[in-house]
């Protein structure tokens, strides 16, 4: 089972025990979950088209509260009839009306009832993505106001014939599931990116200290070079004393770090001094050869 449904499914169970925001969720299912038709003899209709099983049974459990309708005589693709106070048939594309997502309360479950119907999150494990893919721009323009009412920063991007409000920020996505109650899946989203997070730290650990060995490595197999060179061409005996013992040391100790060398030699030498005469021997070398 996917993130994105697992997130569904506990906000099927979250039901307000307010009327006006029940109102308001069913408004959010109407507007992304219905199409609206027209028959000859029935006139115009709003037809639920959701996919998603958990959409169907949450729309019929908040008519069952809403307006105590009795949804075992209710088939799942039944139409119902949507009026506007003109008794006329309200466009979709007209956006819903503001007094019904007036209240914060509201404004919670229209954004519960519309990620049902078209939100869709991506894998936590592979990136932070929370998308509401809308058929028309009023649509995603007053889903992108009431997110901002929420502080909550979302972007609409057009995708073909589609409007995609989206939110690519995992503080944005945490803050989102916390404001249509999706607590359960907030805590596990959590636990994925802390998760993420320490694996991504040891892996920046590990990449460092490989790089660092990598260093060492390198640069101890040049300050060898460059010692067996000397010791070929004009021999370690006529280097100054000092020079002499870190090359001798050196070539003893192939596999030490600087701080290591020091300590082998008489009297023990700091990190500091062992770079400077090593170099002072690379010097040489590199003289030699030129």
């Amino acid at each position: 089972m996917s993130f994105s449904t697992e997130v569904k499914e506990e906000l099927e169970k979250v039901v307000s025990g307010s009327r006006h925001c029940q109102l308001a969720e069913i408004a959010a299912i109407v507007h992304f979950g219905c199409t609206i038709s027209e028959d000859a003899d029935d006139g115009k209709k709003v037809l639920l088209q959701a996919e998603n099983e958990a959409v169907r049974r949450k729309y019929f459990t908040l008519l069952k509260k809403t307006f105590i309708i009795n949804t075992g005589t209710v088939k799942v693709l039944q139409a119902i009839r949507v009026f506007d106070g003109d008794k006329q048939v309200r466009s979709l594309q007209e956006g819903v009306n503001t007094l019904l997502v007036k209240n914060s309360c509201c404004k919670r479950a229209f954004l519960r009832g519309a990620f049902l119907c078209v939100g869709s999150m991506s894998d936590p494990l592979k990136g932070y993505h929370l998308e509401f893919v809308c058929d028309f721009e009023t649509q995603a323009l007053q889903l992108q106001e009431i997110l901002h009412s929420f502080e909550v920063e979302a972007k609409i991007v057009r995708r073909k014939r589609y409007y995609v409000v989206y939110l690519k920020e995992g503080a944005g996505i945490v803050d989102l599931l916390n404001i249509v109650g999706a607590h359960r899946s907030l805590m596990n989203l959590e636990n994925l990116r802390i998760e993420k997070e320490m694996r991504n730290s040891i892996n920046r650990q590990v990449n460092c200290e490989t790089a660092n060995i990598t260093k060492t490595v390198n640069a101890a197999s040049k300050q060898i070079e460059d010692i067996l060179f000397l010791q070929k061409h004009v021999g370690l005996s006529g280097l100054p004393d000092n020079l002499r013992e870190m090359a001798q040391v050196r070539l003893s100790h192939p596999e030490s770090s600087l701080q290591e060398l020091g300590g082998y030699l008489n009297p023990p030498v700091g990190k500091s001094g062992v770079n400077h005469r090593l170099r002072k021997l690379s010097e040489m070398a590199d003289r030699i050869r030129a």
